[in-house]
């Protein structure tokens, strides 16, 4: 399954930059040619650095680290929040706070602040008290939400953050480079790629565009739960067969009756004797997923645009 194709990419308007005068001249090296004043980006080197991209947030998920979606523009809000609840992954949608990621202690004691008003407005404490003081804490609690909910249970610092429109989150940029944590960024033709990780050449103003670069990062954040699972699943498997083997030095009770664990576990039925000591229960139960890539001929694509 592909990653993400050149049809995907134009269909999204992935390849539409800015006006000519507004760019920046160390884009030049992702810029494919200029039509009626506006700049056109080269879609293969964005493929390229789309599948970089989705290697090291495939490989940082599988480290046991997390992803950080930032997108506060209006046209990136609705796409960063779906993608990352999806993958199970935080994301600031609405306004970064400074210090969200240089001083994390201080954020966490607004987390707290707002788990505890959660907890107060279910558990009866709001009764208890004033029209006026329920409506100060009601008007607290949702600023807190609008502004931290994406990151409410974040217990530490990302392990790669992934931005649309770093002009627009200059202090996210920073603060990451700051804390040396890994950056992947939407980098459109008026924007400075220059100490970003894992630059994204693209139209970072195009509802469609935007959708479809964080539907890939959230495929990727997908695939790497799926093989950390399918790694669990094949260290129980190894286990397994070294109980096996544990097993054979102790004589078996003529009741026992044998098991087809492999048909069994099939119908999802497993549980067997294990005549260890004082007959000893265990259940042992199992469960269970992707990649390619199109390489494309911008040329072919874009015919005469070059020219």
């Amino acid at each position: 399954m592909a990653v993400v194709t050149m049809k995907n990419l134009l269909e999204s308007g992935v390849h539409f930059g800015h006006q000519v005068k507004r760019w920046d001249p160390r884009m030049k090296r992702f810029i494919f040619a200029e039509r009626n004043g506006i700049h056109i980006i080269d879609l293969q080197k964005t493929i390229q650095a789309i599948k970089d991209a989705y290697e090291a947030v495939r490989k940082t998920v599988a480290g046991g680290k997390t992803v950080l979606f930032v997108g506060t523009k209006k046209q990136a809000q609705q796409a960063i929040q779906k993608e990352a609840e999806r993958c199970g992954m935080f994301y600031v949608n609405n306004r970064w706070l400074g210090g969200m990621l240089t001083n994390f202690v201080t954020i966490k004691k607004s987390l707290l602040r707002l788990k505890k008003l959660e907890k107060m407005e279910v558990d009866g404490t709001f009764e208890n008290l004033t029209k006026k003081e329920v409506a100060a804490l009601a008007k607290e609690r949702i600023k807190l939400t609008k502004n931290l909910g994406g990151i409410k249970e974040m217990k530490e610092l990302p392990g790669i953050l992934f931005i649309i429109d770093t002009r627009m989150e200059a202090i996210a940029v920073a603060e990451a480079q700051r804390m040396g944590i890994p950056i992947i960024a939407v980098v459109d033709t008026n924007c400075n790629p220059d100490g970003i990780d894992y630059p994204i050449p693209g139209n970072d103003d195009a509802i469609r565009a935007i959708t479809l670069f964080t539907q890939i990062i959230a495929n990727a954040v997908v695939e790497a739960d799926n093989e950390v699972g399918l790694r669990i699943i094949e260290t129980l498997g190894d286990e397994d067969e070294d109980q096996e083997s544990m097993m054979d030095d102790y004589p078996m009770k003529e009741e026992d009756q044998e098991v087809d664990i492999a048909a069994a576990i099939e119908k999802d039925e497993y549980s067997a004797e294990v005549p260890i000591d004082a007959d000893r229960e265990e259940d042992l139960v199992d469960e269970v997923e992707k990649e390619d890539t199109i390489q494309v001929d911008v040329d072919k694509i874009y015919g005469d645009i070059g020219e």
